[in-house]
């Protein structure tokens, strides 16, 4: 087992990563910013191309998600608060009107990666890799707007991942992303305990408004 330096240093970053993801702390887009830029490098020196790709759509959704969490601002939204001014982002549940158009998206994805990587590239995962490619597109998209559900499609990419890794000789990558698998069902609870007690805040934001009024 050869151990890379970057797949040590990307693994340490990862894990303070959904760390902080699980508490629901915006720093942890500062942490995944760093960790994509030396993912880079990292999956292009193992020939996971697809992978290399994704980390520059990661850094541009890392900066967007830093956004929306912050101020709560979106694209396509104009969602404000009751001062006129955007707030931060509550966790909340995926859009039901949203699954079918991203099932079909992540299908379109998943075969026009896997045609790319078979026909220029020298990759021998391209089924695996395209696949975890097209799922993160959307997992990324649902992280950065804090939907609840975004931890079932992390859960299902992490798998394959950490099979994927020990196969290309990345151990410490692939070992995290067993660990994230556990980790990612924790957050889940986290993440829905937290988005229940938001509700609760707001009901009883509004039954004080009520009494008051």
């Amino acid at each position: 087992m050869t151990i890379k330096p970057l797949d040590v240093i990307t693994t340490i970053l990862g894990l303070l990563y959904i760390l902080l993801e699980v508490r629901g702390s915006w720093l942890m887009w500062v942490v995944g910013f760093i960790m994509q830029a030396l993912g880079i490098v990292l999956y292009y020196q193992n020939g996971l191309y697809a992978d290399c790709a994704m980390e520059f759509y990661y850094i541009l959704m890392t900066i967007y998600g830093f956004i929306v969490w912050k101020t709560g601002w979106k694209l396509f939204s104009s969602r404000k608060s009751v001062d006129g001014k955007t707030s931060e982002q509550r966790i909340t549940s995926f859009p039901k009107r949203m699954i079918l158009p991203w099932l079909i998206g992540i299908t379109l994805i998943w075969a026009a990666i896997y045609w790319i990587l078979v026909t220029f590239t020298n990759s021998n995962v391209p089924l695996a890799d395209s696949f975890t490619t097209a799922l993160s597109i959307v997992g990324i998209w649902a992280l950065a707007h804090k939907y609840l559900e975004q931890w079932f499609i992390w859960i299902a990419v992490d798998i394959v991942t950490s099979v994927l890794y020990f196969y290309k000789d990345i151990p410490f990558k692939a070992s995290l992303y067993a660990l994230y698998v556990i980790i990612a069902i924790f957050g889940y609870f986290n993440w829905r305990r937290k988005m229940k007690a938001d509700r609760q805040t707001n009901v009883d934001s509004v039954d004080t408004f009520v009494e008051n009024c």
